[in-house]
């Protein structure tokens, strides 16, 4: 009986755990063609391939430039990475070489040269609303 009434309690007495959003505005896009793929990361594992991110937004571009919403998350570590998928294959093209041939950005506007950045090159921390922006080249 004491159990079930600290249960009880506990619904109506415990505090709320606060939720926040990133609002993303992305820019740099060479054209219109095709769409834009963001992708939230909350650990380093996957990071950045889209497919392996907590949530994900593929949207339009207008004016060479996009903006999503990522809702209900909770305090901590993010990260995020973003792609242009011009030819609308969904997949980000690469040469020969393995470099990307469609434009890309990262939180953070980390820009490695040869190589994906880290989660942590990338990383901001959620405590509240936030607004993030990233150029995409």
């Amino acid at each position: 009986m004491t159990q079930l009434l600290i249960f009880i309690s506990s619904l109506f007495f415990s505090e709320p755990s606060e939720l926040f959003y990133i609002k993303v505005n992305v820019t740099g896009f060479d054209s219109n063609a095709g769409s834009a793929n963001i992708a939230l990361f909350n650990k380093s594992n996957g990071f950045p391939v889209y497919g392996k991110q907590i949530q994900g937004r593929v949207v339009s571009i207008s004016n060479r430039s996009c903006t999503v919403w990522f809702k209900d998350l909770s305090k901590g570590n993010y990260a995020i990475a973003v792609y242009h998928d011009e030819n609308n294959n969904k997949k980000m093209d690469k040469n020969v070489f393995g470099a990307p041939t469609e434009s890309y950005g990262f939180s953070n506007n980390v820009r490695p040269t040869f190589s994906a950045p880290s989660f942590d090159d990338c990383r901001f921390y959620i405590g509240q609303n936030r607004t993030i922006n990233i150029t995409v080249k």
